[in-house]
């Protein structure tokens, strides 16, 4: 098959996926980063989804009350922005630590240039950055703000809210948008982790090698004996000719 950007795409195949591969001891940190990278994918994408959920039930909401009243006009641009940008950041996430997954799934022993080596840095930590901020944002949000429905009295805005599926106007009592604060927290905790544990796998696969310490001593024994290595050498500098070593002293029989 073909290689693209040195990845042998043969290299493809279900059997990457079993668990005797995929939680193989045989590389560095392995287990770890498939454990953390997927926490991290997982609660990031789980934030998101409950976020969407909440930003659906809001456009919804104004959408109906601004078609039915024309008078009256829903606010609630702030949790709209919050939970936007909380889908950015899980997608974010989830590319860039599903990406390091599926790669170091397939490909454990692939070899990358310093600039590659460096951007998987860089995208970690603008990763956990993303996720702070995301995570600021929505709590604060959440916390302290509400929707608002202006151009109309208290009676016919209590009505109109009611007629929309009666939403709370407060983002603190939508269940959706506090589990989403929740998981946030959560998916940025494993963020941090997972960039952690990444930049330790590329220390090491800088001065080792992907292979963890048990298994380069093992290859290193079957490879590089010392002894093995002064036998073979002796015999290459004393080639045997007819029976005799051309080194040794001729012989002499007794008559």
């Amino acid at each position: 098959m073909a290689v693209i950007w040195g990845l042998d795409l043969h290299e493809i195949r279900w059997s990457k996926f079993a668990n005797s591969n995929m939680w193989s001891r045989r590389y560095h940190l392995r287990r770890t980063k498939f454990i953390v990278y997927q926490l991290a994918m997982i609660l990031c994408v789980v934030s998101e989804s409950l976020g969407t959920a909440a930003l659906s039930d809001y456009v919804s909401q104004q959408r109906f009350i601004e078609r039915h009243d024309g008078r009256a006009a829903v606010h609630n641009d702030d949790f709209v922005g919050a939970a936007s940008y909380n889908i950015f950041v899980g997608i974010y996430v989830a590319t860039i630590f599903g990406a390091g997954f599926f790669f170091d799934l397939i490909w454990p022993e692939r070899r990358e240039s310093r600039a590659v080596r460096w951007a998987w840095r860089v995208c970690s930590v603008l990763a956990c950055l993303f996720a702070l901020s995301s995570a600021i944002a929505v709590t604060v949000i959440t916390a302290s703000s509400r929707a608002r429905i202006t151009g109309v009295d208290a009676a016919t805005a209590r009505a109109d809210l009611k007629a929309s599926g009666d939403y709370p106007l407060e983002y603190s009592s939508n269940a959706h948008a506090i589990a989403s604060v929740v998981f946030e927290w959560a998916g940025l905790l494993a963020t941090i982790a997972a960039t952690i544990v990444l930049w330790m796998s590329y220390r090491h696969n800088e001065r080792f090698g992907p292979l963890s310490a048990h298994v380069r001593a093992e290859e290193g024994v079957k490879e590089k004996n010392p002894g093995v290595e002064e036998n073979a050498n002796a015999f290459d500098a004393a080639p045997v000719t007819g029976g005799t070593s051309q080194t040794e002293p001729p012989r002499h029989e007794a008559v």
